[in-house]
C-alpha cells in the first residue's frame, strides 16, 4: 500500500510530463535496480545507525540528546523493502497510465468534473490493470525479501524468508522449515496467477 501511495504520484508525473529529459527520469527510477538488495540495504544502515546520517542530522539541529533506536525495527524493515520494491510499481503504472489517452482526462474535466472525481471516476479504473499488477509484485517481493529484513532487522526479525533460514540453519528443524518454505511458494504461485487471470478479464472488458 505504500508502494502504491508513492508510486502513483510518481508515475502519473512520469506518464504525462512532455520533458525532454523524460527517458533520463525513467533512468533514475530503474537505477536502484542495478544495484543489489544487499548493497542497499547495507547503504540504510549506514543511514540510521547510531551514529549515522539521520541521528547525525538530528542531533545537530539538537532534536535529540540520545541517538533514536531505528535499527533493528518494524520501521527500519519498512523503509528498506519500499524504498527496493517502489521502482517496481512504479514502472508498472507508468506503462499502464501512458497508454490511457489523455482526451479522456480532458472530457472528464470539460464535463465539469473536479480532480477528485476524476482521479476515482476515470483514471483508477482506466489504470486498475497496472494498481493490481504492481500491488501482487510489490507484495510478493516483500513477502520473499530476506536480505532487508535481515540486514535491517535483524537474524530474529519475523519475515518468512529469514524464518525459513533460521529453521533451516539455527534450528535445524527441517520439517517446520519445509513446511513454512512450501506455504509460501504456494502462495507466491496462487497470487501470480490470481495477478495474471484478474489482468486478462479486465482487459477483456
Amino acid at each position: 500500500m505504500i508502494c502504491l501511495l508513492l508510486g502513483f504520484p510518481m508515475a502519473y508525473w512520469l506518464a504525462r510530463t512532455d520533458s525532454r529529459h523524460k527517458n533520463l527520469l525513467l533512468m533514475l527510477v530503474v537505477l536502484p535496480l542495478f544495484v543489489g538488495n544487499a548493497v542497499r540495504a547495507a547503504g540504510w544502515m549506514v543511514v540510521f545507525g547510531t551514529k549515522g546520517a539521520v541521528n547525525s542530522l538530528a542531533g545537530a539541529l539538537g532534536l535529540v540528546r540520545q541517538p533514536l533506536t531505528i535499527m533493528y525495527t518494524e520501521g527500519a524493515v519498512i523503509v528498506g523493502v519500499v524504498a527496493i520494491n517502489l521502482p517496481f510499481m512504479v514502472l508498472t503504472l507508468q506503462s499502464v497510465i501512458e497508454g490511457i489517452d489523455r482526451s479522456v482526462e480532458e472530457a472528464a474535466f470539460s464535463l465539469g468534473a473536479p480532480p477528485a472525481t476524476m482521479f476515482f471516476r476515470v483514471l483508477w479504473p482506466l489504470a486498475m490493470p497496472g494498481i493490481l499488477a504492481g500491488t501482487i509484485l510489490t507484495f510478493i517481493l516483500a513477502m520473499n525479501a530476506y536480505a532487508t529484513p535481515f540486514l535491517l532487522g535483524g537474524p530474529l526479525f519475523k519475515m518468512m524468508a529469514p524464518l525459513i533460514y533460521n529453521e533451516f540453519t539455527q534450528k535445524t528443524n527441517w520439517p517446520f522449515g519445509g513446511a513454512i518454505a512450501f506455504i509460501l511458494m504456494t502462495v507466491t504461485l496462487l497470487l501470480t496467477v490470481a495477478a495474471n487471470l484478474i489482468i486478462q478479464r479486465r482487459s477483456a472488458r
